[in-house]
């Protein structure tokens, strides 16, 4: 029986802690059942501050520490320190670009070329990832059936 992937729906983020807490969630998703995601979100959003990110990018060995200890989210330690290491990295982009949207908008080529680009940015984000990242923030993918 071929997996089923449910694409959660699309929508331009608000805010950069927005695009932040999506391209988390597509990190987690990554090797997890979606569902199990889905239903400890909120915690998540508890544990990381709301995905406020300068708070995340700001975090040290003790908050670390704190969210590999949280048994209501998913404690796989390289992913919750790709959340605070793919935090500074926003942090850098909003300052050169002025928001992430504008990071976004700012990547040229096609979908594969700007899929290649931000897998080389961001830490622990694949093929599947990128796709569904830039899916929930509104941005032009290919069908899924075309990756």
């Amino acid at each position: 029986m071929p997996i089923v992937y449910e694409i959660p729906p699309r929508k331009t983020p608000d805010s950069d802690s927005e695009y932040l807490e999506q391209l988390t969630k597509a990190i987690f998703q990554a090797g997890f059942s979606w569902s199990v995601i889905r239903n400890k979100w909120d915690n998540f959003k508890r544990a990381f501050d709301g995905f406020e990110i300068e708070k995340v990018a700001n975090y040290g060995l003790a908050d670390l520490e704190r969210l590999i200890n949280d048994a209501s989210i998913v404690r796989n330690r390289q992913k919750i320190a790709a959340t605070v290491e793919n935090a500074r990295t926003m942090m850098e982009l909003i300052d050169e670009y002025g928001s992430f949207k504008a990071y976004l908008d700012s990547l040229e080529g096609d979908y594969y070329e700007r899929a290649a680009k931000l897998q080389r940015v961001f830490k622990h984000l694949g093929r599947t990832g990128v796709f569904v990242f830039l899916h929930c923030v509104n941005e032009e993918v290919p069908r899924w059936e075309e990756r």
